[in-house]
């Protein structure tokens, strides 16, 4: 399912972001997260008990947010969600300084003190339609024993604010058919099914691995 938002000036975050440096030094979004009744998936760890949350634009030469992301990343994608499947060594070795070569690529992570708990990885694309860049978001992962606390609500924030600056005229993302939670997270932002008039139907995503 390929979902879309109407479009990022309809949008306001609910959650309080300001711009700042992460703690490598680069300049990038910190957004100072205080978790908001509405969003509790999970009765077990109410809101109003939960830490705030940072989230730093990641600087992929810096070993501590290299490390990071690819821990998070791995464990996405050891879940049914993310494909059950470990990421290989040479894909933990070579990601980061790959991402580092593409300027628009962008990626946030949520920290919990010094614990990464969740991940966002962004690639900004083009719209003909509008002849405005926009940004995909390719990858969003929460740490699983965090979620249900806003903390991808928080992350979604921080990319929506990031592309605000860019110039960018919508975001968008793949999701799951399966993945309720996510559908529920997405839907709560802003996000909605992608098509452009009612009778064509709704875009489907598709790949051919080469």
């Amino acid at each position: 399912m390929t979902l879309t938002t109407k479009s990022l000036s309809e949008l306001s975050p609910r959650l309080s972001t300001v711009i700042g440096e992460g703690e490598s030094g680069q300049a990038g979004i910190t957004a100072n997260i205080k978790p908001f009744v509405g969003d509790a998936l999970d009765e077990k760890f109410p809101l109003t008990k939960v830490a705030p949350v940072q989230i730093r634009r990641v600087d992929y030469r810096n070993p501590v947010d290299a490390a990071a992301l690819v821990h998070l990343l791995d464990l996405y994608a050891q879940d049914p969600m993310g494909g059950d499947t470990p990421l290989s060594d040479d894909t933990r070795e070579r990601l980061c300084a790959d991402l580092a070569l593409r300027p628009h690529a962008a990626s946030f992570i949520a920290w919990l003190g010094d614990e990464p708990i969740g991940l966002a990885n962004c690639f900004e694309g083009y719209s003909t339609f509008k002849a405005q860049p926009l940004l995909n978001i390719h990858d969003m992962a929460v740490h699983p024993a965090h979620r249900g606390r806003g903390v991808g609500q928080a992350l979604l924030a921080a990319v929506q604010q990031h592309a605000q600056e860019r110039g960018c005229c919508k975001l968008t993302l793949e999701v799951l058919t399966g993945n309720a939670q996510a559908q529920a997270s997405y839907a709560r932002f802003g996000f909605v099914g992608y098509q452009l008039v009612a009778s064509a139907g709704h875009a489907v995503f598709l790949q051919k691995n080469l």
